[in-house]
């Protein structure tokens, strides 16, 4: 449907973020969210609900990342939480029912919280299902009991547009806390209805922000032209549409019931202190420490604040050198020999000490930016104190300067002609053969006065 006007609804979200850990939720297997993994081989008899298996002690990391969760969204949490056992019939439901902080008579790990303006209802822990592909009726369980928290708004939104800039926000929220698998991203239900005008229906299962808001606009239109019961509704991406799953569930249709297998959580006041001690500073609040204490214009603290690795490796070496010397270095050359590398900066060994010897070698005038480039792209797979290398220093003297400047002169006549007629390209281009002659070491603004002259002056 075609968008004409903007319609104010009551839309609330209920998302599902995978959390970071190394095991799942009640088993020892690996948790994986790899993409392309071979199917079923990183299960057991618990992962896959196998007749007498029992469930082990919920996985402790799991339970410590949903609490810093809960803490950044500002809920209150809860020190008693009793796992349910939340029945419904599927073929990726291997026990025939989920393990959840949820339901009619659970204690949600966070309750009553408020984030970006927007009001949190609950947020919980719980185990994913399998996989389920409805086309070849086969299901693959490496996926089954990986640890997820559910986030459930409040109707608090109005637009698409409210939701996706939230969203984006909660999302850069979870990265710096490390608790959220950002490669898995995230997947969310979405309940919209125009207020006082239609019922509730619920989305099920968007995964990407472009469609949550595409879904939302659709079926705000579609309510506003005809109206809505209470039910549950799919989004397809391909036809661009809301299509009926089912009729609405209530509570009552999961039967949940507590799980006697599995012993109640219970979080002590200084166990709850603790984990809210090792939070990092927020974005926000990282962006207006560069911008204050660093001096670092708006622009440039925004590319910094995007990724908590950076940043913290940014603050370490704006301890030690210039702020702003180090900026260039670091959202220029850092960032583009991570994507040389195709890995983030966790995932390399480079050391802030080393960096920073670099640096203040480029400073001290001993090598040239072109050579720091350069030395920094050595530091893959490992860095090393550039220092206790034997690197060739910065060519500064100009006669020796001169000697390869009128070499290269003679070697290159039609860029001299060129350069004659104007071409400014030329100049660069013979700038470019100096610093390849002196294995990048020439001070270029020395070597550009110098080149200028002899240009003019060739015979001399």
């Amino acid at each position: 449907m075609d968008k004409k006007k903007e319609i104010n609804g009551m839309i609330g979200l209920e998302i599902h973020t995978y959390l970071v850990t190394k095991e799942k939720l009640f088993c020892k297997c690996k948790a994986s969210r790899e993409r392309g993994l071979k199917e079923n081989t990183l299960i057991c008899p618990i992962c896959t609900g196998q007749p007498g298996a029992k469930p082990m002690l919920p996985n402790k990391t799991a339970v410590e990342k949903a609490v810093q969760i809960g803490l950044m969204l500002g809920c209150e949490i809860n020190e008693k939480m009793v796992w349910q056992r939340k029945h419904y019939n599927w073929p990726d439901l291997p026990k025939g029912y989920q393990n959840t902080l949820s339901g009619p008579y659970a204690s949600p790990v966070g309750i009553k919280g408020k984030f970006m303006g927007i009001r949190i209802r609950e947020m919980h822990l719980e185990e994913d299902p399998a996989s389920w592909n409805p086309e070849t009726g086969c299901v693959d369980y490496n996926r089954s009991g990986l640890p997820l928290v559910e986030i459930v708004t409040e109707p608090d939104f109005s637009t698409s547009e409210e939701v996706i800039n939230w969203l984006k926000k909660l999302i850069h929220g979870l990265a710096y806390l490390k608790a959220a698998d950002s490669n898995a991203g995230i997947k969310a239900d979405v309940n919209v209805n125009i207020k006082g005008k239609t019922q509730r229906v619920e989305i099920k299962n968007i995964n990407s922000l472009e469609s949550i808001g595409k879904a939302i606009e659709y079926e705000l239109e579609r309510q506003a032209k005809e109206g809505s019961v209470l039910e549950t509704r799919r989004w397809d991406d391909v036809k661009g549409k809301t299509i009926r799953m089912r009729g609405k569930e209530d509570a009552e249709d999961y039967r949940f019931i507590s799980d006697p297998d599995l012993k109640e959580i219970i979080l002590d006041k200084k166990f709850v202190k603790g984990l809210e001690n090792k939070m990092p500073e927020t974005p926000e609040e990282k962006l207006e420490k560069l911008i204050k204490r660093h001096k670092i214009d708006a622009k440039n603290a925004e590319i910094l604040s995007k990724n908590i690795d950076i940043v913290e490796f940014f603050e370490k070496v704006a301890e030690e050198i210039d702020a702003k010397f180090a900026l260039h270095w670091v959202t220029g050359e850092l960032l583009r020999f991570l994507n040389y590398t195709k890995q983030g900066l966790s995932e390399v060994e480079l050391k802030v000490e080393h960096f920073v010897e670099l640096l203040k070698m480029v400073m001290e005038g001993k090598i040239t930016e072109l050579q720091g480039k350069e030395i920094l792209g050595k530091f893959y797979p490992k860095s090393f104190n550039p220092r206790e290398k034997k690197i060739e220093g910065k060519i500064t003297d100009k006669k020796e300067l001169e000697k390869v400047a009128r070499k290269v002169i003679a070697g290159n006549g039609k860029a001299v002609e060129d350069y004659k007629k104007g071409e400014k390209k030329a100049f660069e281009f013979l700038m470019g053969v100096i610093m390849k002659e002196t294995k990048k070491r020439a001070d270029f603004r020395i070597a550009r006065e110098v080149l200028e002259k002899v240009l003019r002056k060739p015979s001399e």
